[in-house]
């Protein structure tokens, strides 16, 4: 008696191993993910706190998030680092709701912004990141 063979076209009896991948980019995917949904919630908890009271509201709102935001903390893990990207994620969220709202806002968006993105493409908070958190700071001491 012969071993019974598979019907031709269909899957082996023994699975093939895939090779393990990295988990950067899924990790990454999430930490952007959970940033933009937090700064969403946050726009709608400093909306719904003030009133709505406009785009000056929503430019200090940004400003005070930018205030709590230390850059050396950036990359920590646990509690500080998690609180600190939400307050950078809630500020990029809330100067460009005052963009949004009032275009004299816009040099701060646009400095948050640059920081952001800047941020999202190195993972780290190098000197670019700190140029332009040091200039929304700046607009933000003027306001």
């Amino acid at each position: 008696m012969q071993p019974q063979q598979p019907y031709p076209g269909s899957a082996s009896p023994h699975p093939t191993a895939t090779p393990a991948r990295s988990r950067r980019p899924l990790v990454a995917a999430l930490l952007v993910g959970l940033l933009l949904g937090a700064g969403g919630v946050g726009v709608a908890w400093a909306v719904s706190a003030g009133g709505g009271g406009g785009a000056g509201d929503d430019a200090r709102g940004a400003c005070d998030a930018l205030a709590g935001v230390d850059e050396s903390k950036f990359t920590a893990k646990g509690k500080a680092g998690e609180q600190t990207m939400y307050r950078f994620a809630g500020a990029y969220d809330l100067a460009t709701a005052a963009a949004a709202g009032d275009s004299s806002y816009q040099p701060l968006a646009e400095a948050v912004t640059r920081a952001n993105h800047r941020f999202r493409l190195v993972f780290e908070v190098d000197a670019e990141v700190k140029k332009e958190l040091a200039k929304a700071r700046g607009i933000c001491a003027d306001l």
